[in-house]
């Protein structure tokens, strides 16, 4: 828990300041952002404390999906620094992504001076309805309206960002308060805080509950990351699992019991037919993994720190309002060591996820090479494994390519194409190891330009850019139900090889499937940051092309 901030009899300090000063006190190692006028006298004294490392993004989206990464990685609070008015509106769209994922990011951005905000009078930068954009993409807004209480504003959004469940919290400080003087505060530490207990009667008729099943399971979210030790512990118990792509490797990935993320295969279907009860555990069942909620799910049960989460998107007979680690450590405090289960069950669903594993294999052709060396690489060396919107994520690097840890997960969960360059940065510089990054030709062309921040901070990353020469999927789809009309799909590919040494940036084409184990193992052993780009047209299409989602369910396409 923090301590709350103090009083100190110092003489008073420029707002921009304490601002900085109070960052680095709750623990802020590292933030991000893109320095403007506006957020200057925030900016100028970091730099002169030297207790922060602010990392200069080309871009606001840039900076912000550096941020989320890096909270999700580090599990701990993200920093984004951002100017008024169109540099805080670059930033909406990735923090769209940070809310989506509940990464507990701290957005602080700016406005004009408190004479003239939301007053539309066409000063600088000026957004009048600014706080009503940052109150959309946000958990929460808060604007810092006085010099005094512009510290005690910084900790209420830190806490509130960190308060299960966590999410990105936009705070305003318009630029007179970040120039005006006020007195110190000491702050110490703020850290993640839990919702309150769950109501013990409910965890007794849960416990009852499960007790009366003989085939229960657990649906593991991404709400259910830091309850890892005691969901593993209900598995050893009896339960059988299975986890969203946010929820992976909460259960250690290929555990026997786990169907891990093939959650929307015949196999799975079959399990869920078997099953007599699931505990739903920090997801919302979301379309994209349910066949748009039509997939046969048995009794269920939720459990979620958000209560106006209860029933969303499937009928429960059960809701549990609640930390999913406090719920699941209450639960096993309330069931024997072993539970009387259908022994049956455990080898059914051992037998879906290898089938499910072998089919999507077979589905991949000559990247099934790639797939395999990806996958011992990344969980033997324990690395992060973060993903954009691509063919090659939606085939093998959503499911297929195992985890060492929940945190080292991070994907587009909503979709949106383009953000995997710079999530690869803000990753890796959490410190968890080089972050291994998968991206597309066409995705990363829109923010090509942070990989001049890749090579500027020396992130510990490689990328590994799967380049088919524009929207491959888009193409699938086109060839599929367009009757191969290709329109806007075949995009310009600038000459990757060209662009990373104009930036000091080390490169390395792979045209040979079989070559890329040895290429990747060449990255990882080299110090900052590597583009590992893999010909796609000269290795050849995949097995089996992929066209989008399954019919039913919802998801990105492009």
């Amino acid at each position: 828990m923090d301590t709350a901030p103090v009083y100190l009899t110092t003489a008073e300090k420029p707002v921009g300041d304490l601002i900085a000063a109070a960052l680095a006190d709750m623990g802020v190692t590292t933030a991000f952002g893109v320095i403007s006028i506006h957020n200057m006298p925030i900016l100028d004294a970091i730099a002169r404390q030297g207790r922060i490392r602010f990392v200069p993004a080309r871009g606001e989206a840039g900076a912000m999906n550096m941020a989320d990464a890096y909270a999700r990685v580090s599990r701990s609070l993200g920093v984004c620094i951002t100017s008024t008015g169109t540099a805080a509106g670059n930033a909406a769209g990735s923090q769209v992504e940070a809310l989506t994922a509940g990464s507990p990011v701290l957005h602080v951005t700016t406005t004009v001076d408190r004479s003239l905000m939301d007053r539309d009078r066409a000063a600088i930068h000026d957004v009048p309805r600014q706080p009503d954009m940052l109150r959309a993409v946000s958990k929460a807004f808060v604007r810092a309206w006085e010099p005094h209480a512009a510290v005690d504003a910084l900790v209420a959004a830190a806490r509130i960002a960190l308060t299960a469940p966590a999410g990105p919290v936009s705070l305003e400080i318009p630029i007179d308060v970040q120039r005006a003087k006020a007195r110190p505060r000491r702050v110490v530490g703020v850290t993640h805080v839990a919702p309150p207990s769950p109501d013990p009667r409910l965890l007794d008729e849960l416990a009852h509950r499960v007790l009366r099943a003989e085939r229960p399971m657990l649906w593991l979210g991404g709400g259910a990351r830091g309850a890892s030790e005691a969901a593993t512990a209900l598995v050893e118990r009896g339960f059988a699992a299975v986890t969203s792509t946010q929820g992976r490797a909460t259960v250690p990935e290929g555990h026997p019991r786990s169907l891990g993320a093939f959650n929307m295969t015949p196999g799975a279907q079959g399990v869920y037919d078997r099953a007599d009860l699931m505990v739903v555990v920090g997801s919302r069942l979301r379309g994209n993994e349910t066949r748009n909620n039509a997939m046969r799910l048995p009794p269920l049960v939720q459990v979620d720190a958000d209560p106006r989460q209860a029933g969303r998107n499937y009928a429960v007979e059960m809701f549990i309002p609640g930390d999913a680690r406090a719920v699941l450590e209450g639960l096993l405090e309330r069931l024997p060591p072993t539970l009387q289960v259908d022994a049956s069950f455990h080898a059914a669903v051992s037998e879906a996820r290898a089938a499910s594993e072998a089919a999507l294999r077979c589905t991949l052709g000559p990247y099934a090479e790639i797939a395999d060396a990806l996958s011992e690489r990344v969980h033997a060396r324990r690395l992060p494994w973060v993903r954009d919107v691509t063919i090659s994520n939606s085939t093998f690097g959503n499911r297929y390519v195992r985890l060492a840890a929940p945190n080292l997960g991070v994907h587009a969960l909503g979709g949106g194409i383009g953000q995997g360059i710079a999530m690869g940065i803000g990753a890796a510089l959490a410190g968890q190891g080089k972050a291994v990054t998968l991206v597309g030709d066409g995705g990363a062309q829109l923010m090509i330009g942070e990989l001049a921040t890749a090579a500027e901070t020396g992130a510990e990353v490689v990328f590994v850019l799967m380049n088919d020469r524009g929207y491959g999927v888009i193409r699938n789809i086109q060839d599929a139900q367009y009757e191969g009309r290709h329109a806007y799909s075949n995009i310009l590919t600038p000459d990757f090889s060209l662009l990373c040494t104009s930036m000091g940036l080390p490169h390395v084409k792979v045209t040979f499937a079989e070559r890329f184990a040895a290429a990747l193992d060449a990255a990882l052993d080299a110090p900052g940051p590597r583009v590992v780009e893999v010909d796609m047209t000269a290795i050849g299409p995949f097995a089996e092309s992929f066209a989008g989602p399954p019919a039913g369910a919802a998801g990105s396409v492009r």
